[in-house]
Formats: C-alpha cells, sequence, structure tokens
C-alpha cells in the first residue's frame, strides 16, 4: 500500500503532528484516507475500503478522490488548506461524520490533505445531537424576536433541515450562493422551503448586516406593485402621503431583496423590474427623481418559468437576469429518509408552545412516509401539530396517531398486480430485496443499524445490498 507521507515531507512540523496523531485517529475511527495537491488518492486503510464496499486498494490509488467517493470535500479542503473538523458527509444512503485535515511541506506549501471517518453510524451521536439542537433552537428563538425588531433574517442554513443526498446538495448550491454576489433562483413547490433558505443565503453572505426585504409577489394587488417595489413620491396621488414613501428597492439597499412568487409579476412590472436590476436605479412612482440602489436579488417561485416563456407571460431577458444560479428544492415525497429527521425538529418547536414534551415512533414516520405529501413540509407541520392535538399518549405519536389525521386524498394508492410477462426469479427477487431495504431505511429514518436489524440481517450484510443497488 502506498506510504502516507513521502520522502519530501519527512521534516515539517505539520507533518510530525499529523503523524504522531494518525496512528490514534486511524484506531478511533471507522476509515482513513489520504490524497495528493490534485485530491488524487494516495492512501487508504482497509477500514474504509470495507466502508465504500471495495476490496483492493490497488483500484483507487492515484484516482481523484471524487470519483470514488462524490460527496467529499477533501479537494476544498486541499485548495484552501481551511480543515473541516466536523462534517457530516453522505455515501449511499449513510451519514458519515468526517474530519479532514490538510498537511504541508517545509516550505509551507500545502501537499496534500488527510480524512477520518469519526462515526459511520449517527445513533451514539444522538446526545450530543439533542443538545446542539436545543441550543440551536434557543438561539433560532432569540433571532426571531430580534428580526420582529428589525429587517433581518430569521434562520440560518441549520434550519434547513434534512440529510438526504437531495437536501444535502440545496444546502450546498446555498454554501456556494452565500460565498458570491449573484442573482439566486429558488425553484419549488409550494411548502418546500424556499424563504427560510433565502433568508439562509442571506445570513452567512457578505450582507448579512444589511436588511433582507422579503416581498411575495402574488400576495400584492397587480396595481399596487409598481408602488411597493419602487416607492411613492409625496403627492403623486390623491390621498398619497406628504413625504417620500419608500418601496422594497430602497429598504434593500446594502442587502438583499427577496421576490418571493416572482412567476406571479405581470408582464408590465417585469420589464420595470429588469431595468432597476441592470441599472441599480430605481424611479419611485410620480417622481422624475432616480435613485441608485445596491441590492442582491434572491427570486423564488413554484411555477414553471421555462413554460411561462414559451407561452409569452414571462420575460426571457428577466428569467435570465434572475437565473444566475438556479437550486430546486425536491420536494417532501422525494426525500422522504429525511422525514425522521423534520419530524423530531417540528415536534420541538411545536412541543415548545404547547409546552409538553412531544415524540414521534419509528411506526410512525413510516406510516407518513405511506402520503404524497403535496403540501410538503408546512402541510407536515400542520399534520404533526393536528396528532399533537388530538394525542391521548402524552406527546406520543404512533401509527395509529399518524393515519387518524393523515388526508385521505394525496395517500399513496396500494400497488394492484396487473398482468405482466413472465421474468426471471432472480430479477423479481432483486427487486423485492430492493424494496425491502428503501421501505427499512425509510422506517428506521436512515440509520443504517436500525434497519439491519429490522431486515434480519447483518450491517455487513447491508452494506453489500446497497452496493449493489447503487
Amino acid at each position: 500500500m502506498t506510504q502516507l507521507f513521502g520522502e519530501k515531507n519527512k521534516s515539517g512540523l505539520t507533518r510530525k503532528l499529523i503523524e504522531a496523531l494518525f496512528p490514534m485517529f486511524e484506531e478511533a475511527s471507522a476509515g482513513a484516507i489520504a490524497v495528493d495537491r490534485e485530491a488524487r488518492i494516495t492512501w487508504i486503510n482497509s477500514s474504509y475500503l470495507q466502508l465504500l464496499g471495495l476490496k483492493d486498494p490497488a483500484g483507487v490509488i492515484g484516482r481523484p478522490v471524487r470519483q470514488v467517493i462524490p460527496e467529499t470535500r477533501m479537494p476544498e479542503v486541499v485548495e484552501t488548506g481551511k480543515p473541516l473538523l466536523l462534517d457530516i458527509m453522505e455515501y449511499q444512503q449513510q451519514q458519515l461524520v468526517v474530519t479532514r485535515l490538510p498537511y504541508y511541506d517545509d516550505s509551507g506549501n500545502i501537499v496534500g490533505a488527510v480524512a477520518f471517518v469519526l462515526y459511520d453510524d449517527l445513533q451514539p451521536l444522538t446526545p450530543l445531537v439533542s443538545k446542539y439542537r436545543r441550543l440551536h433552537q434557543d438561539l433560532a428563538a432569540a433571532r426571531k424576536a430580534l428580526a420582529r425588531k428589525a429587517r433581518s433574517t430569521r434562520y440560518s442554513l441549520g434550519d434547513f433541515v434534512g440529510a438526504s443526498p437531495g437536501a444535502l446538495e440545496v444546502k450546498r448550491r446555498a454554501r456556494l450562493a452565500a460565498g458570491r454576489e449573484m442573482a439566486v433562483l429558488l425553484l419549488g413547490e409550494t411548502g418546500t422551503g424556499k424563504e427560510v433558505l433565502a433568508q439562509a443565503i442571506h445570513s452567512v453572505s457578505t450582507r448579512a448586516e444589511k436588511p433582507f426585504v422579503g416581498v411575495n409577489v402574488a400576495a400584492i394587488p397587480d396595481n399596487l406593485l409598481e408602488a411597493e417595489f419602487f416607492g411613492v413620491a409625496p403627492g403623486a396621488y390623491t390621498g398619497a402621503d406628504r413625504k417620500l414613501r419608500e418601496g422594497k428597492f430602497q429598504l434593500a439597499n446594502g442587502g438583499t431583496l427577496f421576490l418571493d412568487e416572482v412567476g406571479d409579476m405581470p408582464l408590465a412590472l417585469q420589464a420595470k423590474l429588469l431595468r432597476a436590476l441592470q441599472e441599480g436605479e430605481v424611479e419611485p412612482l410620480g417622481s422624475n427623481t432616480i435613485t441608485s440602489v445596491d441590492v442582491r436579488v434572491i427570486a423564488a417561485t413554484s411555477r414553471n418559468l421555462e413554460a411561462m416563456i414559451a407561452d409569452g407571460s414571462f420575460r426571457s431577458d428577466l428569467y435570465y437576469r434572475l437565473n444566475v444560479l438556479e437550486i430546486p428544492i425536491p420536494p417532501l415525497r422525494e426525500r422522504l429518509a429525511d422525514l425522521g429527521l423534520l419530524c423530531e425538529t417540528l415536534l420541538w418547536d411545536i412541543s415548545e408552545g404547547l409546552d409538553m414534551r412531544a415524540e414521534i415512533t419509528d411506526a410512525g414516520v413510516a406510516a407518513l412516509a405511506s402520503y404524497d405529501w403535496p403540501g410538503n413540509i408546512r402541510e407536515l407541520r400542520n399534520v404533526l401539530e393536528r396528532a399533537l392535538t388530538m394525542s391521548e399518549e402524552g406527546g406520543m405519536l404512533d401509527a395509529d396517531a399518524m393515519f387518524k389525521v393523515l388526508p385521505r386524498v394525496g395517500a399513496r394508492p396500494a400497488s394492484q398486480i396487473a398482468s405482466r410477462p413472465v421474468r426471471p426469479l432472480a430479477v423479481t427477487l432483486a427487486e423485492a430485496e430492493a424494496q425491502a431495504v428503501e421501505e427499512a431505511l425509510v422506517a428506521s429514518r436512515g440509520n443504517r443499524t436500525k434497519a439491519a436489524r429490522l431486515l434480519g440481517i447483518s450491517r455487513s450484510v447491508l452494506y453489500e445490498k446497497l452496493a449493489k443497488m447503487s
């Protein structure tokens, strides 16, 4: 197996420190790996190979690490030189807690990085995660109280809950958006958390100390939209204020303007919005004075803007101006593996208001997974609130409690056996096995150990089956 450190960096202090700590980290971890300056794998131990479902290290040595582990952030560590001490990485529907450290040569140049999988099962971290979540929610409550007094955000990226591949990709793009000055377009059905994500992007951007101003285009009558966006000059019309009334652009100056449901904007206003974005200036209604503004725009919609462009109801030039970085937010039905985490977070928030402790069983989560969730996370919260209100079990929600409040419309119909051609038995068994594994993962909220126990197999056998499924 390739040596972890080459001859050229044998005497560096950083290398000595890592080398001294390495045996301890490797023994305590569930896997270890090292990459060079180009993020190619130079070393990997047997534990990590087994975790990845691989056998021969020669098959991965020298390959770019992202070809082997698509979700890894090792290239980021090598590029920036900044360690990632605790990070949750998704690999084939499994959550791994990973530490990544860069190392240097004698001249102080980055020559590679090492990573250790501290946990391949999040279950032992439950007490720590619960304590962190309580502290985070206390902080969120304080932040919301302050936000009511000023134009600031109530949500951070941690409020977008989920560890499924879809949720992690949304967070990855959100972090990318936060670090760059560009327009962002959030696409998703109603209730998926578009405003939460918009506020989260603003809260970690360079404009975080400036105003965050949100406006729901669909909630404002068409004849008032121009005044809402650009403001009104004194005496612009009968009944107008005698002093300048600032619009959303002026209020958001220096910060972020969030345009929710931008697809509902009338064509006449789209042209004026485009000019304001291109020129960085607005003209209040009834005024001949042009005011310069500096805003970062985040837009969101639940509509298909490309289809609207095709039928002429949305301007293509405005679409290209808004859609510099697109972040599609998957509906809840496409990330059911997050149901457990979402329920835990929502129940904690709901129970705070009801002054009671609320929990949901694995069977209760599995019951929720049988529903299609057209209203997404907003509807999930409503269902949990109703279940708690009707609960006679002291806040413990099981499958029966869920089925009592789940709408009948939207439930997935039971699969009907239709006439089909006879297929090989091996194919039929493989499909049934894959379905059983998926159902076990949903019932266990993504916990591999519990899923293996439900299936009556060892965890290593479950890993083998997941590797075959992928």
